[in-house]
């Protein structure tokens, strides 16, 4: 009886997430295509911003639960945390593709180029593929040994998001430099987008919220949650992460 009224009230706080998450996504919407102005320099093409910015911090955030789920995997090779670092993981490598299409297209727009290899996109390249090689370390994890060595890449690869966020700080590029989040004063910007920018990056995380949670629901057995299953998920969610 217990464990079928937390299922429920499990089943429930999804839902409102989720009602939560679409709700935030239609204002959102609303703010960033009719409250917000164009800017005064890049005109409509800055708009992508709503977009771009939100996947990239949301890509950072999904990362930063990688570290954290990953931390107990390469130091005992534990197994509980292997679905939330693969669901995070998938998440976040997905976000820094968007993060990397939304780019090309506003820089086609504003730097009249697709693609430039300069330092924000170099190390943006170079840390979706470290998430993708851990994507890929899961999946050939066999053992408490395989896992340790797949938390290693997950916890290493945390060092590429301050570099990827700072690079424009660094190095001199064709990006500006943070609006928001600088170690300085950054460059202004005007209430209207800043409340749009807030409200697509809030709506950005609450969305892949979902996803992963869900995600950590396919990928997680219901040997898993029983607390005293600890060495039947041992032998089923290797097989699953591998499939």
């Amino acid at each position: 009886m217990r464990q079928n009224h937390y299922s429920s009230a499990a089943t429930r706080g999804r839902r409102v997430l989720a009602l939560v998450a679409v709700t935030g996504t239609v204002l959102a919407l609303f703010l960033a295509l009719v409250v917000a102005p164009p800017d005064a320099v890049q005109g409509e093409a800055q708009r992508w911003m709503y977009l771009h910015v939100p996947a990239a911090w949301t890509a950072y955030v999904c990362f930063a639960v990688v570290l954290v789920a990953s931390l107990p995997m390469a130091r005992r090779g534990a197994v509980r945390p292997l679905a939330v670092a693969r669901a995070a993981a998938e998440a976040g490598v997905a976000l820094t593709a968007l993060t990397l299409v939304t780019g090309s297209v506003w820089g086609a727009q504003t730097w009249g180029t697709w693609w430039v290899w300069d330092a924000r996109v170099t190390t943006t390249v170079a840390m979706g593929l470290v998430y993708v090689a851990f994507l890929a370390a899961l999946a050939l994890a066999t053992g408490a040994g395989g896992r340790r060595a797949a938390g290693l890449v997950g916890v290493l690869g945390f060092v590429l998001v301050p570099v990827v966020h700072l690079s424009v700080v660094w190095w001199r590029t064709l990006h500006q430099p943070p609006t928001l989040l600088a170690p300085g004063a950054g460059a202004p910007i005007a209430p209207a987008m800043a409340w749009a920018l807030a409200a697509s990056v809030a709506a950005c995380m609450l969305l892949t919220a979902v996803v992963v949670l869900a995600r950590v629901r396919l990928l997680t057995s219901p040997a898993d949650v029983d607390a005293g299953g600890a060495d039947v998920a041992e032998t089923t969610v290797p097989l699953r992460v591998a499939s």
